[in-house]
């Protein structure tokens, strides 16, 4: 898989992670606002886990910075779906290519901005549209309100409540599986 991918709409750009990017991602992995939902209060990021989990190098990932006004501000990553993570979703999907997404907004200042609806819109349109992918799919936690209304604004749909599906600070949460099909875009 290539690299990254670059997409602008000004004022936001998706653009390739690079190694100057390691001190933005540990602030962000070491923040309690982010930990509370992506990883978890009680994870502890090290420079060296920056490196082990960011930038190992993995054949069917893209990762990916995102830059608000040219200010790095969150994070992406994208992945092809192989047999095994259809598998762990039970999810059948299309025949074709299908995606999956992880994300999160890092600088809390940018939540609420609607900045996560226009980054993941020109994803989801450069996946669909360049890449022909047929479907995208990602797995929030089921009580973070905040990002089902973002993923629903940009045209995801609940597929399945995914019971205790992810380990997250000492417990196992509930999880959605959502899925964004090109003709259900907003």
């Amino acid at each position: 898989m290539k690299n990254g991918i670059y997409l602008t709409r000004e004022p936001v750009t998706v653009r390739p992670l690079t190694p100057e990017h390691a001190p933005f991602l540990l602030k962000w992995m070491t923040d309690p606002r982010v930990l509370e939902f992506y990883e978890g209060r009680d994870a502890v990021f090290t420079p060296e886990r920056i490196l082990k989990d960011f930038y190992q190098e993995e054949w069917n990932a893209r990762r990916c910075i995102v830059e608000y006004e040219e200010k790095p501000i969150g994070y992406i990553q994208i992945y092809r779906l192989d047999e095994a993570l259809c598998r762990e979703y039970h999810y059948s999907h299309l025949g074709g290519f299908s995606f999956g997404i992880d994300q999160f907004i890092g600088e809390p200042e940018y939540w609420n901005r609607k900045i996560g609806r226009t980054f993941l819109t020109l994803v989801l349109e450069y996946l669909t549209g360049t890449e022909g992918a047929r479907s995208v799919i990602l797995d929030p936690h089921a009580d973070n309100p905040r990002a089902l209304r973002c993923y629903e604004a940009c045209g995801f749909r609940k597929l399945k409540l995914l019971k205790k599906h992810e380990m997250h600070e000492g417990e196992r949460r509930d999880c959605w599986l959502m899925e964004y099909l090109p003709e259900n875009s907003p």
